[in-house]
């Protein structure tokens, strides 16, 4: 497993290289509620603890 700062940043590159309607998909869905890559980013770049749960789910889901 990689390490938090590591999921950021592959997160960060991978956000910044998508196209803008793309940003809109749900990319994982934590605790019953849907997050998009929009949300996901607030979340990451906030470095708040549901942040680093999306990171999590999203590198299980071989997302990142």
């Amino acid at each position: 497993m990689m390490s938090i700062e590591e999921l950021r940043a592959k997160f960060l590159k991978a956000y910044a290289n998508l196209p803008v309607p793309e940003r809109s998909q749900i990319i994982a869905i934590i605790d019953n509620e849907p997050y998009s890559w929009n949300a996901a980013n607030t979340e990451v770049d906030n470095n708040t603890k549901l942040g680093q749960k999306i990171l999590k789910k999203m590198e299980l889901l071989g997302i990142l």
